[in-house]
């Protein structure tokens, strides 16, 4: 790795000397040209000296909003400057996606192994998307849950014999649709009384003990989100 200016902005001062000691026992090719607690500071070191590297901290001062703005101005103005994450933020998925969405290049969660020599160099070989252990565990946890509830749907399509109008159905009633509303999309080619034939249908193959008494389309809608057969992360209605 060849030697590295970096700016380290962390607001609690432990921390902070934890990580230069990081730096100085793990990473002797960086060179710290400059350490700031918020963000005004931050602006005048940069302004100063730019660096290859800035190792920043999303909570500064209470607030979580601040990091992610000089992530996404620093990428803005200085694009060539690398921004690796190193947060305590370790069940805030939400400000992660939201960092990433702003530029940053990697993202080290201060959990487990911390800061690696190894997460330092891949940033500064150009590598994308860097994690740590802690979040790829949460991220590959996460991919595992997504991959299994794509396959049971895929499988509740199959099993109870679902094609796309009956998805699309239950899919619109789900979201508040009226059958009449429904006829209106695009490409579904039925009326309101053809949409009743085929709810009775899908009851009958849904509710098979009850013979549909009872079964309402709310009933309905609620029965095929516990089969998977409609992903509840996923309800979007298709264009009128």
């Amino acid at each position: 790795m060849q030697p590295f200016k970096v700016i380290i902005v962390e607001d609690v001062p432990l921390e902070l000397k934890g990580t230069e000691g990081i730096f100085r026992n793990e990473i002797p090719e960086a060179e710290i040209i400059g350490t700031a607690e918020n963000e005004s500071a931050y602006w005048r070191l940069i302004k100063q000296q730019e660096p290859e590297l800035v190792l920043l901290d999303l909570g500064l001062g209470g607030s979580t909003t601040i990091g992610v703005e000089i992530c996404r101005q620093t990428k803005q103005t200085r694009p060539n400057v690398k921004v690796l994450i190193f947060t305590g933020e370790i069940l805030n998925e939400k400000l992660w996606v939201d960092v990433l969405d702003a530029g940053a290049d990697g993202i080290c969660l201060k959990s487990g192994e911390l800061l690696t020599r190894g997460d330092v160099a891949s940033v500064m070989s150009g590598k994308r998307m860097v994690f740590n252990q802690p979040i790829l565990e949460k991220i590959v946890e996460r991919f595992k849950r997504s991959v299994s509830a794509q396959l049971m749907r895929q499988e509740a399509l199959v099993d109870y014999e679902i094609d796309e109008y009956d998805e699309r159905l239950l899919r619109h009633l789900a979201l508040g649709f009226t059958k009449e509303q429904i006829t209106t999309l695009r490409g579904m080619p039925f009326g309101v009384k053809s949409l009743e034939k085929r709810q009775n249908e899908l009851t009958q193959k849904l509710f098979p003990g009850e013979k549909g008494r009872g079964v309402n389309a709310t009933r309905l809608v609620v029965r095929a989100c516990e089969l998977h057969i409609l992903d509840v992360d996923n309800l979007m209605p298709d264009e009128e």
